[in-house]
C-alpha cells in the first residue's frame, strides 16, 4: 500500500504537519471540514494573528500552563524565532510589539492563513472537504479512515489535529477527543481557558463598553493570591472581558468560580498616600462642586456614579464636607474595586480549550501515539495551553512541526 498520511484538520498546527510531511517527499492529504483551512486562524488576535511570541525557549515554557516539561523537544526543533523565520522566508513580514507579541506588519491574519496554506499545498499536500467519522488500525497500526459520507481512505499514519472545542463555527467542534477516545486514549477534562467572566454585579453591565487601561488586576481565592498583572480590561453587558481577564481565567477552576475574587486597582502608579494627596488636590480644584462632579479628573465618566454608590458617600455632598475617613475609604475603593465572579462564559468563547489527549500517552519528540503505531496529534486536541500573547498559536506550530517530520 502507498504510504498516504491523511491529516484531519487544516488549521494551524495541520498545515505546518502536512507542509512538513510533504516536503519529506511522503503523499498527504488534508481533510477538514471547512472549504477553506485555517478558518479559526483568520480570527485570532481580533483578525490581526498574534502568530508568536519573541522570546527564548525557557520564557515560552514559562507560560505554557498544562505540561510545559512535554514541549521542552517540540520548542527545540521548531522555536519562536524558527516560527518568524519560516513567515518572513514565506514574504509574511513581521512586527513585534507590548508583550514580544509578534503579528504580521499587515495586521492581516489572512497573510499568516495565506502562507500557511501556499506552503502546504506548495510541497505536495492535497485538500480535501470532510469529516472523519473513526480511524480504522490493526495490529500493525493505523489501516484507514472512514469519512462521514461512507468514504475510506487507505493510509499508514493519521497526524490528528483537529483542535478544541472553541469556536465551532470555525470547525473546532471535539472531533479529535472522539477519534482518540475511539483508539483507546484518555482525554482529559475538557474546560474552557482564556474565557471572558460572567460576574454577579449588575454595576458591570452598567459601565459595559468601557475599556480600563494601565490597571493592575489581581485574582485571589481565600487569602491566596493566584494572578496579578498590569494591563487592559473591558466591561461588558455580562461581566468583564479582554486581555488581564482572558489572562486571568487560564489561572481559575470553572467548578469552583465562586471561590475567586477578582480586584482592580484602578491606579497601581500611586500608593494610598500618593492618591489621597491626588485627590485632595482634586477637592480643592473643585471646592465648590458635589462629590459626583469633582471626580471627572481622576476616573472615567462611566465608573463615577459606581464608585460614588460604593463609596457610602452621598453624591450630592460637597467635597469640603467630605471627612479624612471617608476620603480614605474612598481611595481604598479605587485601590481595590473588586468583583465577584458567577461562571465562565460558554466554552464556544474560550479562545483556547484546556484539557484534552493526555501527553502521557504521546510521544514528545515525535507527538506518536504510545498506543497505536502511525497515529500522531497535534495542536490544540492535546492536553496543552499557554497563557496569551502569541504562546497557543506557537504550541500548534511546535507540535505540527515534530508529527510532520517524524511521521
Amino acid at each position: 500500500m502507498e504510504q498516504k498520511i491523511v491529516v484531519i484538520g487544516a488549521g494551524a498546527a495541520g498545515l505546518m504537519a502536512a507542509g512538513q510531511a510533504a516536503r519529506r517527499g511522503r503523499s498527504v492529504l488534508m481533510i477538514d471540514k471547512n472549504d477553506r483551512p485555517a478558518r479559526k486562524v483568520m480570527i485570532t488576535g481580533k483578525g490581526r494573528c498574534n502568530v508568536t511570541n519573541d522570546c527564548d525557549n525557557e520564557t515560552f515554557l514559562k507560560n505554557i500552563r498544562s505540561n510545559p516539561r512535554f514541549l521542552y523537544s517540540a520548542i527545540a526543533g521548531f522555536s519562536t524565532a524558527d516560527t518568524m523565520e519560516f513567515f518572513e522566508n514565506l514574504g509574511v513580514r513581521l512586527k513585534t510589539e507590548r508583550g514580544n507579541r509578534v503579528f504580521p506588519v499587515s495586521d492581516r491574519a489572512a497573510d499568516i492563513v495565506d502562507a500557511l496554506s501556499a506552503f502546504a499545498k506548495g510541497a505536495g499536500a492535497r485538500y480535501q472537504k470532510g469529516r472523519v467519522e473513526k480511524i480504522l488500525s490493526g495490529a500493525e497500526g493505523v489501516e484507514a479512515v472512514v469519512l462521514a459520507d461512507g468514504e475510506t481512505i487507505a493510509c499508514t499514519d493519521v497526524i490528528v489535529a483537529t483542535g478544541g472545542e472553541s469556536y465551532p463555527g470555525t470547525g473546532s467542534t471535539g472531533d479529535g477527543y472522539r477519534l482518540a477516545r475511539m483508539l483507546g486514549h484518555e482525554v482529559t477534562r475538557i474546560r474552557p481557558s482564556l474565557i471572558p467572566i460572567e460576574t454577579e454585579d449588575s454595576f458591570c453591565k452598567e459601565m459595559q463598553g468601557l475599556s480600563l487601561r494601565n490597571v493592575t488586576l489581581t485574582v485571589t481565592k481565600g487569602k491566596k493570591k493566584i494572578f496579578s498583572e498590569l494591563g487592559e480590561m473591558l466591561f461588558t453587558h455580562f461581566g468583564v472581558s479582554g486581555p488581564l481577564v482572558l489572562s486571568a481565567s487560564s489561572h481559575m477552576d470553572d467548578e469552583i468560580i465562586g471561590e475567586y475574587v477578582l480586584h482592580i486597582d484602578l491606579k497601581p502608579g500611586l500608593s494610598p498616600e500618593q492618591l489621597d494627596a491626588r485627590l485632595l488636590r482634586d477637592f480643592e480644584k473643585y471646592k465648590n462642586k458635589d462629590f459626583l462632579n469633582a471626580l471627572g479628573d481622576l476616573l472615567p465618566r462611566k465608573m463615577i456614579p459606581v464608585m460614588v454608590r460604593r463609596s457610602g458617600i452621598e453624591g450630592t455632598s460637597k467635597v469640603h464636607q467630605i471627612t479624612r475617613q471617608q476620603r480614605r475609604n474612598f481611595v481604598e475603593r479605587v485601590k481595590d474595586f473588586t468583583i465577584i465572579p458567577k461562571a465562565f462564559r460558554p466554552i464556544n468563547e474560550a479562545i483556547v480549550t484546556a484539557g484534552g489527549v493526555s501527553v502521557k500517552q504521546v510521544d514528545p519528540k515525535t507527538m506518536e501515539s504510545k498506543l497505536c503505531r502511525g497515529l500522531y496529534f497535534a495542536g490544540e486536541v492535546l492536553d496543552l495551553d499557554a497563557y496569551t500573547g502569541g504562546f497557543n498559536l506557537q504550541i500548534a506550530f511546535s507540535t505540527g512541526f515534530a508529527a510532520g517530520t517524524h511521521v
